[in-house]
């Protein structure tokens, strides 16, 4: 006999089960797998629900959006499938074990990178919030057109005119001079956090356009 037969006869047996145990071990394996079973027929009814919410919500050509209810990870794992299945979009938001949906939307009808930042934030969103973002962002490019404008515009004197006339009247009376000429930069200022735009953002707008046609018309005009 080898010695690896000698250890193992050597080794004592591992205690047999008696028959009441050998029943308790069957009857919690029973349980386990029913549970198991159970289980994964309510997520296969979950699922069904799922797709027939879908196929008749996305059906009517005018829906182009569902907003599921706060589930757990597996149940948006689900929907996740089960839209991609059917050719739609699925975005989740709000955090995670709190307030954590799903919206469903068609591909023809993604939501814009504007709409997926706010509801990612917790922000409302709607037609009216994009229509003023949009008019927003065209404001900021006619102001942002309209200063770069503005700078080109601007002349620099290849000489200072106090320098010019020094020989004439004198250096100190030049000095003088240029002073009483200066602007007042103080004058007509207001401290910004004593402004308050009350103009809509059409008139702001308008406002832009018409400050840039009275540029244009002066620059023809000293021409």
């Amino acid at each position: 006999m080898d010695l690896l037969g000698s250890i193992m006869q050597s080794m004592d047996k591992p205690p047999s089960l008696s028959e009441k145990e050998r029943l308790l071990l069957k009857k919690k394996k029973a349980e386990i797998e029913k549970k198991q079973k159970e289980e994964k027929d309510r997520l296969q009814r979950f699922k069904d629900r799922v797709e027939s919410k879908l196929l008749s919500h996305f059906k009517d050509p005018k829906n182009v959006m569902l907003k599921f209810d706060i589930m757990d990870q597996i149940q948006r794992s689900i929907v996740h499938e089960v839209a991609e299945s059917q050719d739609l979009l699925s975005y989740a938001f709000g955090i995670d074990g709190v307030d954590r949906y799903i919206r469903v939307y068609r591909k023809e009808n993604a939501p814009c990178e504007d709409e997926l930042a706010a509801r990612r934030r917790g922000e409302p969103w709607n037609e009216e919030i994009r229509q003023k973002l949009i008019k927003s962002r065209e404001i900021q490019k006619l102001e942002a057109q309209e200063s770069d404008y503005t700078e080109r515009q601007k002349v620099v004197p290849s000489s200072n005119y106090k320098d010019k006339y020094a020989h004439i009247i004198g250096q100190e009376a030049a000095l003088e001079a240029a002073r009483k000429t200066e602007t007042n930069k103080s004058y007509g200022f207001v401290p910004s956090e004593n402004k308050k735009d009350v103009r809509s953002i059409e008139q702001t707008m308008a406002d832009i356009r018409a400050k840039r046609r009275k540029l244009n018309e002066e620059k023809e005009t000293s021409n």
